[in-house]
């Protein structure tokens, strides 16, 4: 196995980036996904996150309202911190089953985790860190994912600077142009990690 991470701040396109990788062959373990999977109505991070928070932070069809929690967390730090405690644990126990699982096969496994640079994650061969200006990020947040532009900074003032990411990596991926230029930049990433092996 050849264990590496990816990340990059919201509005970077680590998701497209993650995709692609998965494209070529990588076998991919997606924090946010796992996330999504693990606070599902019924589970035990359902239930302490609803305990936590309270009912409204519940949608009409009974799962998690994410822009609730959103509105809650990221104007309130000791919510936010709160927040991580009862999510955190579960969701890193679930991505080290899931690394152990490739232990012993021969696959690019990679870790695709947005906090990856703040938690400090260790036994990485690498790290591959998806950049772009800040001002392009803001308005790919508004465009095409709804969001209100203060709400975006404000999202992003929470995560780490985007020198302190950029200066973690091992390689980095430049998403600033158009989708054709980052499949090439995808391509030279990949090449890099089959220099790896």
């Amino acid at each position: 196995m050849l264990l590496l991470g990816l990340t990059g701040g919201i509005g970077s396109g680590k998701s497209t980036v993650s995709a692609g990788f998965a494209h070529r062959g990588a076998v991919v373990v997606d924090a946010d996904a796992i996330v999504k999977e693990l606070q599902r109505s019924g589970t035990p991070v359902f239930e302490a996150m609803v305990e936590r928070f309270g009912v409204s932070i519940v949608g009409s069809d009974g799962e998690l309202d994410r822009a609730a929690v959103a509105a809650i967390v990221f104007n309130d730090k000791d919510a936010l911190a709160d927040l991580g405690a009862i999510v955190h644990p579960s969701v890193q126990a679930e991505i080290f089953r899931r690394v152990e699982e490739q232990r012993e096969l021969d696959n690019v496994v990679i870790l695709d985790v947005p906090l990856l640079v703040e938690s400090g994650w260790k036994d990485l061969e690498g790290t591959i860190v998806v950049d772009l200006d800040l001002d392009v990020a803001v308005d790919r947040l508004v465009r095409f994912r709804g969001f209100d532009e203060a709400d975006a900074r404000a999202r992003i003032a929470n995560q780490v600077s985007r020198e302190q990411r950029v200066g973690a990596g091992s390689f980095v991926i430049d998403n600033g142009g158009s989708m054709i230029d980052l499949e090439h930049e995808i391509d030279r990433a990949w090449k890099w990690i089959q220099s790896l092996r």
